[in-house]
């Protein structure tokens, strides 16, 4: 689901970079035309409809979903293909934690972590340490709180200074799942 979404968002990008490489190289026929969508990554934060918030409500459904999943939590090097989810009938498997923090938006984001050092054998259905499983990693956009200190006069006179919560769109690297490589 979390590769679902990155895709989606991918999606909303790809477009509106394509239509500036186009701009920037001259190819446009006719005259230039102002941008009519808002850039993807600029959004109001009450704006409930906006593609970031879609974005971070479907991180934390996910979030609630690997928290009240009933399936076993099981941390073995090991196949399952009786389960659906195509973390766990990989040949690199992977288990979900969640990478919480606080000074971000959202908190928290499901994380990938390998559950083999080595890869499955599809043949012997064992591990093999011959291959190796490593991460994937994407780049997510998040809002990370920044604490901007107002001017020397404004602060209070116990010597605290006051701080106001500003919010800033920031790449952040998450491993999104696990692959096999020689």
């Amino acid at each position: 689901q979390l590769l679902l979404c990155i895709f989606t968002f991918a999606m909303v990008l790809v477009p509106e970079a394509k239509d500036q490489s186009k701009a920037a190289k001259g190819r446009r026929r006719g005259p230039a035309r102002p941008p009519t969508a808002t850039p993807a990554l600029a959004w109001a934060l009450d704006d409930p409809y906006t593609p970031m918030a879609d974005y971070e409500r479907s991180i934390q459904d996910m979030v609630r979903q690997l928290r009240n999943s009933s399936e076993p939590g099981d941390t073995k090097c090991q196949i399952n293909l009786r389960l659906w989810r195509s973390n766990r009938r990989s040949l690199s498997p992977w288990a979900y934690s969640i990478n919480h923090d606080a000074t971000r938006i959202p908190a928290d984001i499901p994380e990938a972590q390998c559950l083999c050092t080595g890869c499955i054998n599809p043949f012997t259905m064992q591990e093999d340490r011959t291959m190796a499983s490593i991460p994937i990693y994407s780049r997510l956009p998040v809002r990370r709180l920044l604490c901007q200190v107002p001017g020397e006069a404004e602060h209070k006179p116990s010597g605290k200074k006051k701080c106001h919560k500003k919010y800033q769109t920031v790449m952040e690297t998450i491993a999104v799942g696990c692959t096999c490589i020689f």
